[in-house]
């Protein structure tokens, strides 16, 4: 495990464990993180090794799950993280974090949606959802990005804060129609930037300037809100899936 040191700030803990699809932007991810770390005061852990999702979560106030997919967790490291958020912890999504654990509900509860396929890498507009800018600071009217542009099994809507849609008029192969989630929020409660669950496409973990940059509300300072957990559904099983 890989740590970055910020004297007298809070720590959050990187996931990068994968069981599916690896996606190279990842050492990329780490490093973009690392470096809002510097600038914002935090510091940053990084591991691969899942045995991380346990008792020593107390020690963090938000894990990121950047682009972890396939089956992560054996039942006592699930247990744990439910109870991690449920005490108020932040957990941040990115990209193949959707591509994850489809045989836990109550993951799929937190995510939002669950991946189910996504056409060529290729460039797209992105826009922010009006009130976009009280949760995650002021983003730009258009973000241009090439990525992969997921499709979700369901629509987010209704349950989640839409951050931010992707056109699907600019790009080839999209099929969630008008108004396709990209990024979304589960908290509405922030002080500056700050949100939590919440999802974010993969070239806002790369190197390029992206927005959103927020962290959960819970990885604020001392004082800052704090977001509800989801609800924790039965914990029948699922249907599995795959992604890329």
């Amino acid at each position: 495990m890989a740590t970055t040191t910020a004297p007298g700030g809070f720590r959050v803990l990187v996931s990068t464990r994968t069981a599916g699809f690896r996606h190279a932007s990842i050492e990329a991810g780490v490093a973009a993180i690392r470096r809002l770390g510097h600038e914002h005061g935090f510091a940053v852990d990084d591991t691969a090794d899942p045995a991380r999702i346990g008792q020593g979560l107390a020690g963090y106030r938000a894990v990121v799950f950047l682009s972890t997919t396939g089956d992560l967790l054996d039942p006592g490291q699930q247990a744990a993280l439910e109870r991690y958020l449920q005490d108020g912890g932040g957990w941040v999504g990115v990209h193949g974090a959707a591509d994850a654990e489809y045989d836990w509900p109550w993951y799929g509860g937190l995510v939002g949606a669950w991946f189910r396929r996504h056409p060529a890498v290729q460039r797209a507009t992105v826009r922010p959802a009006p009130g976009a800018a009280a949760l995650a600071g002021k983003p730009p009217a258009r973000w241009e990005r090439g990525d992969e542009w997921y499709d979700f099994r369901a629509n987010p809507r209704g349950r989640v804060r839409v951050l931010a849609t992707v056109d699907e008029s600019t790009y080839r192969g999209g099929g969630m129609g008008t108004g396709h989630p990209i990024a979304w929020c589960r908290s509405t409660a922030a002080a500056g930037p700050g949100t939590a669950p919440w999802a974010i496409p993969a070239e806002a973990s790369g190197s390029r300037r992206s927005w959103p940059t927020c962290w959960p509300a819970s990885a604020m300072p001392p004082g800052g809100p704090r977001p509800a957990a989801p609800p924790v559904p039965n914990r029948r099983r699922a249907g599995g899936g795959s992604g890329g």
